[in-house]
């Protein structure tokens, strides 16, 4: 995903949480994709509560219904399959208009 979405925007994959916070706040990105089969739902929680207007597009391999109901509740602005590249990128632009439209 990460050599997919390169062309498009500077990706910085991420191994832990506290690598996460820190390269949020110090490069303020304009979105975050996480992978939820690899960080938790209260990793999303915690993530929009301190960076409220930071869009968060969630992936999954397999996402369903209650999957993408809960990353919203969580604070994700999207819910896209893992191997859906085009899919992600679409809902990270959708998720970076509205976020500056909010902002402004």
């Amino acid at each position: 995903m990460a050599g997919e979405l390169g062309p498009h925007f500077s990706v910085h994959v991420i191994q832990s949480h506290e690598e996460l916070r820190d390269k949020v706040a110090r490069n303020k990105p304009e979105a975050v994709v996480l992978n939820i089969e690899y960080w938790r739902l209260t990793d999303v929680e915690s993530l929009h509560r301190d960076f409220p207007a930071l869009p968060i597009v969630c992936t999954h391999r397999i996402p369903d219904e209650e999957m993408w109901m809960a990353a919203l509740e969580a604070g994700a602005s999207d819910v896209c399959p893992a191997g859906d590249v085009a899919n992600v990128l679409t809902s990270v632009l959708r998720s970076t208009t509205v976020s500056r439209t909010a902002a402004a």
